[in-house]
């Protein structure tokens, strides 16, 4: 058994500490095995619980969420701390200086009077300190592993800066007539890598498309699945009420249950 002051209150180098005990020889077994691959998926997870608390607007929840999280980087940290790679003094330092660089307004001489200066600003410096030398090299630099949607959305906007882009929502929203045509004849060919590479031109032009009209994709994608399973639930019941089995039904039938439950919300 490991031994551990017990306190009211706790603060940073006490998790710090904690973790590194659950690491020990006399800590966690679960603990001692984990890497950073092995718990990849959970950083992931987490975050994403973060998000659903600052959806929720859920103060409380938001805080043992965010607690979560930092664990995450902790965690992660020490895996490194036992390899003398780095510690998670390193991290702040890190970030640290990072946030002072890329804020030249605050803590230096530059002028920024507005949020579109200190945008220019913060990619100028990104790019200087990344040793990015073209803008390919930036919509190269956002992580791969992003869901694709937003990975989309970011390299578009990436590319914006650059020039590449409409000039306009109406000729991103035309892309998308176009895109669907070429899906079109991809599948009259039966060519499945063809319709999957149209697909994602589709998809890619929808992105486009909720960017210049100002929309979240993401957003947008999120609120179209929850309102799909709010009338996905009202067609499930109206079928239930009159004692039959969604299954059972042909599309046809069902189409007459979902038209009814758009009704009604």
């Amino acid at each position: 058994m490991v031994e551990y002051e017990q306190k009211q209150n706790y603060n940073i180098d006490d998790l710090i500490d904690i973790v590194r005990l659950l690491r020990s020889e006399g800590g966690c077994p679960w603990d001692r095995e984990q890497t950073h691959e092995s718990i990849r998926t959970d950083f992931l997870e987490e975050t994403c619980e973060v998000i659903e608390a600052i959806d929720l607007k859920d103060t409380e929840l938001l805080r043992e969420e965010l607690g979560d999280v930092l664990l995450q980087v902790v965690f992660h940290c020490r895996i490194e701390e036992e390899l003398n790679s780095f510690k998670f003094e390193d991290i702040c330092d890190g970030i640290c200086k990072k946030l002072i660089i890329r804020h030249p307004h605050v803590f230096g001489e530059v002028i920024a009077d507005d949020t579109d200066q200190v945008l220019k600003n913060w990619d100028a410096i990104k790019m200087e300190t990344k040793g990015q030398t073209s803008y390919t090299d930036t919509l190269n630099s956002v992580a791969k592993s992003l869901p694709a949607l937003m990975r989309a959305q970011k390299v578009g906007k990436r590319a914006m800066r650059a020039g590449m882009d409409f000039r306009c929502a109406d000729d991103a929203i035309a892309c998308i007539a176009n895109e669907k045509k070429e899906l079109d004849n991809a599948v009259l060919s039966g060519d499945k890598a063809n319709i999957e590479e149209e697909l994602g031109d589709l998809l890619f032009s929808c992105v486009n498309a909720a960017r210049h009209l100002g929309i979240d994709a993401e957003l947008a994608l999120k609120a179209a699945t929850d309102k799909f399973i709010r009338r996905f639930d009202a067609t499930e019941k109206l079928v239930a009420e009159n004692g039959l089995d969604m299954p059972k039904l042909t599309i046809e039938e069902l189409d007459v249950y979902w038209d009814k439950a758009k009704k009604q919300l």
